[in-house]
């Protein structure tokens, strides 16, 4: 189950690697990879054709000589080791005296990100989460529809966890609840769960890769990620998936990690996947919409931004099995919040992609804070006149 204590180190697989296809001409890949992949004797299960990417078996040395052998043929090609990723959780929020504040009706963050005034509930919006699953035995989701898939081996699309039922909740989770505070940002979106971290809280690109890949196959048109690594490097796959994803109609966001310990001095870096810059990653802010401890910052150069904020501190939200609710903190329960907003955006305006991304960043509350911590500031949800 769910451990905020836990510190995780990143793990490079030897023997399994990535290898992305560079090019925006997703049907020509389609066409030729599977192709060059078999050719070499690597197999192509693990290929993921709405993405150019695949995942292969093989020695380093093997698979550097293929990659040299196409960029001779002025085919663009990257290959990087498999990474392992996490469930984001940090290790404390610290104290908060309260701006906003839960009440017997709402969460603070749904509160924060002004989702009941929006008037739109994320109506007709596929919103993907990809996670450790979900508790589809959850009272509160007993009349909604959810499309669940797991991508990790040996284990079936149950949340045994915790971290991906939480982020599900505060996405997607209702907002008015009988007898009980509601707690969903986009109550009304199709609920899409995939399960691409396993009940350790553990994935590796592989998983998250198919999740995406399979995210894109249902039109989903929010994809949102809590987890990642703490890598600094932007990481080839998701440069990828992430164009491949807004060329598709689709917005992958995702959090942009607990590393760092402001109070201490350490104000930490975006991780992967949140670095690629074409990855919407989000910071999280306590109940006074000031950033969490725990929030990272901006690294510079192209990718490693934070582009936007949302509500991550003592977040109440559902959980597994008999205890229902839990509250938890991480910009891993920032991301959902600021997906749901999405969900809204989109039902309220029609865009998609891109221009969606645009109209988060425009919509954003601003926020007395440094860029570097918060983007453009607060997700909120469309103005009321929109409705």
């Amino acid at each position: 189950m769910y451990d905020p204590n836990q510190s995780y180190t990143v793990t490079a697989s030897e023997s399994r690697f990535v290898v992305v296809f560079d090019t925006d001409d997703a049907t020509a890949l389609a066409q030729e990879a599977p192709g060059l992949l078999s050719a070499e004797g690597f197999g192509t299960d693990t290929y993921f054709p709405r993405l150019g990417i695949a995942v292969v078996d093989g020695e380093a040395a093997k698979v550097g000589a293929f990659q040299a052998r196409n960029v001779e043929a002025r085919r663009g090609m990257h290959v990087v080791p498999e990474l392992t990723y996490h469930a984001l959780a940090p290790e404390s929020s610290g104290p908060v005296a309260a701006s906003f504040a839960d009440t017997d009706q709402l969460t603070w963050g749904v509160q924060a990100v002004r989702a009941v005034e929006s008037g739109y509930t994320g109506a007709g919006i596929r919103v993907a989460v990809l996670d450790t699953g979900f508790d589809v035995d959850h009272p509160d989701f007993a009349s909604r529809t959810v499309t669940a898939e797991s991508f990790v081996a040996g284990e079936d699309a149950r949340d045994g966890h915790g971290h991906g039922t939480h982020c599900i909740g505060s996405s997607c989770g209702p907002r008015d609840l009988d007898g009980g505070r509601g707690y969903g940002v986009a109550p009304g979106a199709e609920i899409y769960s995939g399960k691409v971290l396993g009940n350790s809280g553990s994935g590796s690109d592989t998983s998250i890769l198919s999740g995406i890949d399979w995210a894109l196959e249902n039109e989903c048109a929010i994809i949102s990620m809590s987890l990642g690594a703490n890598v600094r490097e932007v990481h080839p796959p998701y440069v990828a998936a992430g164009r491949q994803a807004l060329a598709q109609g689709s917005l992958i966001i995702a959090a942009a990690g607990n590393n760092a310990r402001r109070s201490s001095g350490n104000d930490g870096f975006v991780g992967t996947p949140a670095n690629s810059p074409y990855v919407m990653a989000v910071g999280a802010l306590d109940s006074q919409l000031a950033v969490a401890d725990f929030s990272a910052r901006t690294l510079p150069g192209r990718g490693g931004q934070v582009d936007v904020a949302g509500p991550g501190v003592d977040v109440y939200s559902s959980w597994p099995g008999e205890r229902r609710y839990n509250t938890i903190s991480g910009t891993s329960m920032a991301t959902p919040h600021v997906a749901g907003v999405a969900a809204l955006l989109a039902e309220a305006t029609g865009f998609r992609s891109r221009e969606l991304w645009a109209e988060i960043v425009q919509e954003a509350e601003r926020l007395q804070l440094p860029s570097v911590d918060v983007g453009s500031g607060l997700a909120v949800g469309p103005p009321p006149h929109l409705a």
